[in-house]
């Protein structure tokens, strides 16, 4: 019975492969027979249309098939040496440190990248990726704490890389939009200088199929039969990374690919290390090949529909979340998170203690600053004169960063979860899908429009991860991948617009910078209106917040009605998460800092800890806010981008320890 169903298998493997071939070929006849064409007439439009098709189509064909390979080619290595199945480029922070590099270099010297394009690129790639297997070596290489540290590393990044192109206006915009992954080409110069990295890669690899193989044995077992573990792991690993930016350096980042082909590879029946090494490579090359050709065939004109790696992107989400179910690791965080066990014997005292301290934080936002000839405190006429400048992004910002924290907070609540908050479980980045889509049906619609598609964006996220870490009862690595999986989605969706470069993509990239320079007094009142209408209800809602985080079987048998109660604290957390969002942007980070800083202050019930929350996410953002318009004076860093290189750091930390309790 065994051997046949062994023979079934082994016979149907070609079926797969067969059917993306014929999908491929298809899609290129296709794309061949319907390309536009210079309207025939004399030699010249002949002559073109020839020119068209051998020095742009057919490189642009061959380069998809080679990058796709490429790609399936890293992310199979990775997946094997680190024995983990969603790990590749992007997961890794590969593709993020390696545009961050490139965009630097481009921003310093145009020159400069010119002559080392392709080693910024591994370099930045490099140091992330040692970055992502640093934090996480201390747990073995877990999948989950691996995954979780990419996404650090990726949105710390990705802030970085905003903040350079918002420095450097129109100019550094193409550097983003080619970062989306376009495969448009005039010449086979891309060919000729990926196709030999290919093979050279494709060489090695066969050469490290029996490394690969021990590899796959936990890690004595591999000393045991004599293999150099972490000399050997390190190659591989930078074998795969300079694939990868190889990749990178040339046409961009294409999204989530490496993560793609070798899933569907053993999905399809491939299993041995050998038989890996051929299949994902080859399964990379048909998709990227597939969906290149759909995006032309489906473009108008001369142009793309969307670049090819947004598209591929589209990808990433959807597979992340299929593949939970096969990923098995060591629990990331603990029930309770540090602190726990401190608690604070007069819990008023202490919070107007804070609320002093954020009265005084306020004031010193307000009067303190730099200017040309010194730093200086405003008093009298010179604080009047200013405080129509201050006062509103002042407001704003620590308005803002209560309502995350509430947020956070809820969603901490909800899911006993110590590490959720909307930036982490895709709830901002449901957001800012949302709003991508207000702008793709209503071109530039109103504030009001754009705040009620980025609530039902969140929303909708929320939801979709509450549904799916449902099924895991919970747990907490299985939440957190699912948040990355529909992160990855949502920010896929906004990078598809970002990639078209006209002016709904430069309002996307401000949002996403969350900055407050142009915060008046409309947006101070929303922000505030907003806050007391969000937070005055959830005090009476003290008695869900203490049952749901002792599970569901436990808030069921004292008679809590479980669904309800998640979707009335979901629809709050949504609403505070897009006005907040909008207002400052998906990077902060806040929604996670300000409820930890509560726990660990030593607030343990629902009422005060909101209340810490609220306190300490009005204090991080407002000092968020003053200090990214006094690092660089004269010049400002969008306070989300601030923020969120305050708040990596600090989340990086607390993955950093070996268990929560530490």
């Amino acid at each position: 019975m065994v051997s046949r169903a062994r023979l079934s298998r082994s016979a149907s493997m070609p079926v797969p492969g067969l059917i993306l071939a014929a999908l491929c070929i298809a899609a290129f006849a296709l794309l061949v027979v319907t390309r536009p064409e210079v309207p025939h007439g004399d030699a010249g439009a002949a002559m073109l249309n020839s020119v068209l098709l051998w020095d742009g189509i057919m490189p642009r064909v061959v380069l998809a098939l080679i990058t796709g390979a490429a790609l399936g080619l890293s992310g199979t290595l990775l997946q094997r040496v680190l024995r983990n199945p969603i790990a590749d480029a992007s997961t890794l922070g590969i593709a993020s440190g390696a545009e961050l590099a490139m965009t630097a270099a481009m921003s310093v010297s145009p020159l400069l990248i010119g002559l080392s394009r392709e080693v910024a690129a591994f370099g930045g790639g490099l140091a992330a990726v040692t970055i992502v297997l640093a934090l996480s070596w201390r747990r073995g290489l877990d999948p989950v704490s691996v995954a979780l540290s990419g996404m650090i590393v990726s949105l710390i990044a990705s802030a970085l890389s905003v903040t350079l192109i918002l420095a450097r206006g129109e100019y550094a915009m193409s550097i983003y939009i080619w970062g989306a992954g376009s495969l448009s080409q005039q010449d086979w110069n891309g060919v000729v200088s990926l196709a030999p990295r290919l093979v050279l890669g494709f060489i090695a690899a066969l050469l490290l199929v029996r490394p690969l193989r021990i590899l796959a044995l936990d890690d004595g077992g591999a000393r045991s039969l004599g293999l150099a573990l972490h000399s050997t792991r390190l190659g591989i690993v930078a074998l795969a990374v300079w694939l990868a930016a190889s990749v990178t350096s040339e046409v961009g980042i294409i999204g989530f690919l490496g993560l793609a082909a070798p899933a569907i590879a053993r999905f399809a029946g491939a299993r041995g290390t050998d038989r890996l090494i051929v299949t994902a490579p080859l399964t990379g090359a048909g998709l990227l090949f597939l969906t290149d050709c759909l995006t032309q065939i489906l473009g108008p004109g001369f142009t793309d529909l969307v670049p090819t790696g947004a598209a591929t992107a589209l990808l990433g989400g959807p597979l992340l979340l299929f593949l939970l179910p096969r990923i098995h690791s060591v629990s990331v965080v603990a029930a309770r998170p540090a602190g726990a066990s401190k608690r604070l014997v007069k819990p008023l005292q202490t919070l107007a203690i804070l609320l002093i301290a954020l009265s005084l934080l306020f004031a010193l936002v307000l009067t303190v600053g730099p200017a040309d000839d010194g730093w200086h405190v405003a008093t009298g006429a010179l604080l009047i004169g200013l405080l129509p400048f201050r006062l509103p992004r002042t407001t704003l910002a620590a308005a803002a960063g209560a309502m995350l924290a509430a947020a956070g907070f809820l969603m901490q609540r909800m899911t006993g979860n110590p590490i959720a908050s909307p930036e982490v479980l895709g709830v901002s980045g449901g957001a800012g899908a949302g709003l991508t889509v207000a702008l793709f049906l209503f071109g530039f619609p109103s504030p009001a429009i754009m705040l009620m598609a980025m609530a039902i964006g969140a929303l909708a996220a929320f939801l979709a991860m509450i549904t799916i870490s449902a099924r895991a009862q919970f747990s907490p690595e299985r939440m957190l991948l699912a948040g990355v999986g529909i992160s990855a989605f949502a920010m896929a969706v906004v990078t598809m617009v970002l990639a078209q470069g006209d002016m709904r993509g430069y309002i996307l990239l401000t949002w996403l910078s969350g900055s407050t320079n142009r915060a008046g007094a409309f947006e101070a009142w929303t922000a505030v209106i907003s806050l007391v209408a969000l937070t005055a209800p959830l005090p009476f809602l003290s008695r869900w917040l203490t049952i749901l985080p002792l599970g569901t079987g436990l808030s069921r048998a004292v008679g809590l009605p479980v669904g309800a109660s998640r979707l009335v604290l979901a629809i709050f957390a949504a609403l505070m998460t897009a006005i907040a969002s909008f207002l400052v942007g998906p990077l902060s980070l806040t929604g996670l800092i300000a409820p930890h800083l509560a726990r660990l202050a030593g607030f343990r019930a629902p009422g005060h800890q909101l209340a810490a929350s609220l306190i300490f996410g009005a204090g991080v953002l407002t000092a968020a806010d003053w200090l990214s318009r006094v690092v660089i004076y004269p010049y400002q860093v969008p306070v989300g981008l601030f923020a969120a290189l305050i708040g990596g750091p600090y989340l990086i930390w607390l993955l950093s320890r070996r268990s929560a309790g530490e």
